[in-house]
């Protein structure tokens, strides 16, 4: 164990820290739209019982990786399995986040750039039709768009490149307290909307029937995803932990403020919403198009707007400092080289990948492969793949590679804190979180459709 390792200086630190590492954009604008096109309140309940039956347990699985070893991702896998192929499970960690990278910085300098035009541009009297072509204009352009990214990629490496204590965890005590506030105040603005009691309703009276088989698949894919699990982020995060951080009940405080974010980005979502009789969409076009049509119809809209991009941006960049941090820390401990030289390898991959991303709006558009642009495959091949494969194969390293004894006296502080339902915990890692995350991992592929129709 390296006990010369950086560790987070707070326990507040560890927590707003590893908030931030799993909070994101898809808690803002993914998880309204999957909780619109499932259902409301129904899916809600769902995916409120898989983050507590799924969600938790695998968060506190790659807790125990990280701070067991106090390695990186991949550095982790060798030393709890030497000289074993168990390695590639970390191995995918730092590659899933370094792609992610790839196009996530792309989003992420959207959201500066309309947050920059909201000062200086007014929304008022603009139809969807003008938001529409504004954005198609925006994205497929050259110079614009790479610029947004490149400065959102400098931020995130100066914040990297200053190091776990002076960089990650006081970036994470400012952002966080500010994302929160920005939250509530665009979901009090929300709610003081004529009809917004009908979203609330929505939101919160749940209709059984619509649950299904689908809902279900669903919500336990966007609970595996809005704990950033099987990315490596949460075990790199945890192997800056000190030895008195508790596991369990971090874990356990980092999924409740992760839902609570994902649940206000409904409250905040779904008055307005019902008010000016519009539909929830996913992506970009919810963000960049259907909401700016929102703003143009409130007083001081430009005000709101410019919040909720600065909203945006806060949320990506506590992601991609994470993301950032996963491959920074893979080279600098692997590699045995300088933290400034390891980031700035990192940045400088990522603004390549960016560059062909970014394009895969405009002149790369008709480059496609099956059918994908860049930007198209990146996200695809780790959200679909990598992530659902390598959280999957984490459960079944350590529910079958791990002596039970190692693992029980980690997650107990080496016995100062009580795991009443350790037995049920470790059943559950080797034997049931494997095949829910499977089944997951068939969904996202769009291969459960084709299976159930066969018994059909």
């Amino acid at each position: 164990m390296n006990q010369q390792r950086s560790t987070f200086g707070s326990r507040i630190g560890v927590i707003l820290a590893t908030v931030g590492c799993a909070v994101g954009l898809g808690n803002i604008w993914r998880f309204p739209y999957m909780l619109g096109t499932n259902g409301g309140a129904a899916f809600l309940l769902v995916y409120l019982g898989c983050i507590l039956i799924l969600g938790w347990p695998v968060m506190v699985t790659e807790f125990f990786i990280g701070r067991n070893t106090r390695r990186n991702a991949a550095g982790a896998f060798k030393s709890l399995a030497p000289g074993t192929g168990w390695s590639i499970i970390g191995y995918n960690g730092v590659l899933a986040a370094f792609l992610i990278l790839g196009f996530y910085y792309v989003i992420s300098g959207w959201t500066l750039d309309y947050a920059f035009n909201s000062v200086f541009t007014s929304y008022a009297g603009k139809t969807t039709a003008d938001f529409q072509n504004e954005f198609n204009a925006f994205s497929s352009s050259i110079v614009r768009p790479i610029l947004w990214t490149f400065v959102f990629i400098g931020i995130t490496h100066f914040i990297v490149t200053s190091g776990v204590k002076n960089g990650i965890e006081r970036a994470s005590k400012i952002l966080m307290p500010i994302l929160f506030f920005i939250l509530v105040a665009l979901c009090v603005r929300s709610l003081t909307l004529e009809g917004a009691a009908g979203g609330i309703d929505f939101l919160f009276r749940p209709d059984f029937s619509k649950i299904n088989s689908t809902v279900v698949l669903n919500a336990m894919g966007q609970a595996f995803f809005s704990l950033s699990v099987g990315m490596g982020c949460l075990i790199t995060y945890s192997s800056y932990f000190g030895d008195k951080t508790k596991l369990q009940r971090t874990a356990f405080e980092v999924t409740v403020l992760d839902t609570l974010v994902a649940l206000l980005g409904g409250i905040m979502i779904f008055p307005a919403v019902f008010h000016f009789h519009i539909e929830p969409t996913s992506g970009p076009e919810l963000v960049f198009i259907t909401l700016p049509n929102v703003f143009a119809q409130l007083p001081l809209g430009n005000l709101w707007a410019l919040i909720f991009y600065i909203l945006l941006a806060v949320a990506a960049l506590t992601s991609t400092i994470s993301l950032h941090e996963v491959a920074t820390a893979y080279i600098h401990e692997e590699f045995r080289v300088t933290r400034k030289r390891a980031t700035f390898y990192v940045s400088l991959g990522a603004a390549v990948l960016c560059i062909f991303s970014s394009l895969s709006f405009g002149v790369l558009k008709g480059a496609t492969l099956f059918g994908l642009t860049f930007f198209d495959i990146l996200d695809y091949v780790t959200a679909k793949i990598m992530l659902p494969g390598g959280g999957m194969l984490i459960c079944i390293f350590v529910g079958n590679r791990v002596n039970k004894k190692i693992l029980k006296a980690e997650l107990t502080n080496r016995g100062t804190t009580a795991f009443y339902f350790f037995s049920g915990y470790h059943f559950f890692i080797k034997y049931i979180a494997p095949v829910a995350i499977g089944l997951i991992f068939l969904n996202e592929l769009g291969l459960m459709r084709w299976i159930m129709s066969l018994g059909q």
